[in-house]
């Protein structure tokens, strides 16, 4: 691989003058600028190995890792990634994981992938990850911000809402609105906001009578195809009369797996929410367009991604951004959940 000495030698010029005329930064003749950029194009000087040469100079990349790019939540954080870096002219690179390893081994390899290629800064969304993932990382690049992953240790550069009260709201949903026959839909058990928004919803319950064992309960994987597919078993189980089957409130641990479960109950027959309510989880921009309205714990995902990209900005270049730490969890009430304690 070229580095910045061979440019220099090959164009005949000092290594200071191949910097100037890479960089931009200083006079530079117009002769040894046509000798610099025939050098750069012999030798293939890519502009990986000018980060690696100028050690004055960064690439104006940030790297953000997202598990998938599809839905409404994924949505929402790339979004808001691209409005931050473009106001400062910063470019964006996204990597997914791949191969057929678990979610946590994906989320390191692309990591890994985008600190190989000299992102200044990387946004981890990090909810995979164990904490001395997070820490065996950040040893390998000092700038990275984890999105959706709380971790003690590195608490400057965690964003991350109180999923746990997340899962409170939404069992106090469903227990002021009169519902104690419920049945559960959540996400995948190794995911760590997962984990702490269940936690929360079954505390709930437990402080009023409800326990764990008389709730239905179902893994899913956070889509609209597993709600859907979750939602069709406890149906058919509920209709087939099994004991203790019947329920009237579902809570879903995301929206997307909340519009899943609104289209199974509406093709099995069943009235949303006069035969059983849902509340979702996340507020995404589609729960106010779904029918009936979605009734959901609103995560402030726009803000959190704002400010972990402006700490990383800030880390990386030098901005000034004030930043947020406090991102208050509340519930948007709409027409899903109907109030049983009318009727």
């Amino acid at each position: 691989m070229a580095t910045l000495k061979d440019v220099a030698m090959l164009a005949g010029v000092g290594m200071s003058t191949a910097s100037r005329a890479i960089s931009g930064a200083g006079p530079v003749s117009a002769e040894s600028m046509k000798k610099v950029q025939a050098a750069i194009e012999q030798l293939n000087f890519r502009p990986s190995s000018i980060g690696r040469s100028l050690s004055a100079q960064s690439l104006g990349i940030i790297g953000i890792y997202v598990p998938s790019f599809f839905g409404a939540y994924y949505g929402t954080i790339l979004k808001q990634t691209d409005i931050e870096l473009r106001a400062v002219r910063r470019h964006v690179v996204v990597a997914t994981g791949c191969g057929d390893g678990t979610p946590r081994d994906e989320a390191i390899e692309a990591v890994k992938f985008l600190i190989g290629r000299d992102c200044d800064g990387i946004v981890v969304l990090g909810h995979d990850l164990h904490d001395e993932d997070m820490l065996a990382l950040r040893k390998m690049h000092p700038k990275l911000a984890f999105l959706n992953r709380h971790s003690a240790q590195l608490e400057e550069a965690s964003f991350c809402p109180d999923h746990r009260r997340g899962g409170q709201l939404a069992a106090q949903t469903l227990l002021e609105a009169g519902h104690r026959q419920l049945a559960v839909i959540s996400g995948p058990a190794g995911t760590s906001d997962n984990q702490a928004r269940m936690e929360g919803f079954f505390e709930e319950l437990e402080r009023h009578g409800v326990g764990r064992f008389a709730v239905q309960s179902i893994e899913s994987d956070f889509s609209r195809e597993g709600g859907f597919t979750a939602t069709r078993r406890l149906i058919e189980a509920r209709q087939a009369g099994e004991e203790g089957r019947r329920f009237t409130g579902l809570f879903c641990a995301n929206d997307e797996m909340a519009v899943g479960a609104m289209a199974a109950c509406h093709r099995a027959g069943i009235d949303v929410p006069d035969e059983v309510s849902i509340v979702g989880y996340d507020d995404d921009y589609s729960a106010e367009y779904s029918s009936p309205g979605l009734t959901s714990v609103h995560i402030p995902m726009q803000q959190l991604t704002q400010n972990a990209v402006r700490w990383l900005l800030n880390q990386c270049y030098g901005t000034e951004h004030a930043i947020e730490r406090d991102f208050p969890v509340t519930m948007s009430k709409r027409g899903s959940v109907a109030d049983l304690s009318r009727r």
